[in-house]
């Protein structure tokens, strides 16, 4: 599975639903029998890279940021996820991505290695786990470019990532056209919203900047 780019701390959650005859589609509402979702979410998590980490600038002399100054620059690209939902009380998600780099200086043999952070997230807020590790990239002497492999696997707790029984059946009940509710959205409601936030997760990649990074980043 690709993933998406995510900011840091909102969660894309609810898509707009629109109402159809004929056949249904995952995700939207049947009106030819009845009102009611279709289908609800996986208990995978989405995956995705936070705003201002996929990419990290290292410069050759301390305090200059000027472009003549740029040592290395790395770019974190092709994140993928490989999720197993249906065995024991918990969801395991493997992520892998790849970083591609590029170096002024092509002299000489050089190894450059680069932290980053694997985080799950509920709700878009609430930050459950968080683990750093490390890519190296190894240039050859008068190469400028180099690639290396990175990943990571998170465990969700399975209960914490399913919908309470209650929120799915208002989820996916079948409405009949003159019900009161038959064109509401059922994900309007602030306790079904609240309480599919609250199933909703999210494996976060991207590199372990310090603030000077993230700034640079965010500025440039």
């Amino acid at each position: 599975m690709n993933a998406r780019r995510l900011t840091a701390t909102v969660l894309c959650s609810a898509a707009a639903m629109t109402a159809l005859s004929g056949c249904a589609k995952k995700g939207e509402i049947v009106v030819d029998s009845g009102v009611g979702i279709t289908a609800v979410r996986s208990k995978c998590p989405a995956v995705g890279i936070p705003d201002y980490t996929g990419d990290v600038t290292l410069f050759a002399k301390p305090g200059d940021k000027t472009a003549a100054n740029i040592d290395v620059v790395a770019s974190m690209t092709d994140v993928r996820t490989q999720c197993n939902q249906d065995a024991g009380d918990k969801v395991f998600a493997q992520v892998s991505f790849q970083v591609q780099a590029r170096r002024n200086n092509t002299s000489g043999a050089r190894q450059v290695t680069l932290p980053y952070f694997v985080t799950v997230l509920q709700g878009g807020t609430a930050v459950i786990s968080k683990r750093v590790g490390n890519v190296t990239l190894n240039f050859a002497d008068g190469e400028a470019r180099a690639q290396a492999a990175g990943s990571g696997s998170v465990y969700i707790d399975r209960a914490a990532a399913t919908l309470p029984d209650d929120i799915r059946e208002r989820i996916t009940r079948k409405r009949k056209a003159g019900d009161a509710d038959a064109a509401v959205d059922p994900l309007a409601d602030p306790k079904v919203k609240a309480a599919v936030a609250r199933a909703s997760f999210e494996v976060l990649v991207g590199f372990q900047l310090n603030e000077d990074q993230l700034a640079y980043n965010a500025t440039r």
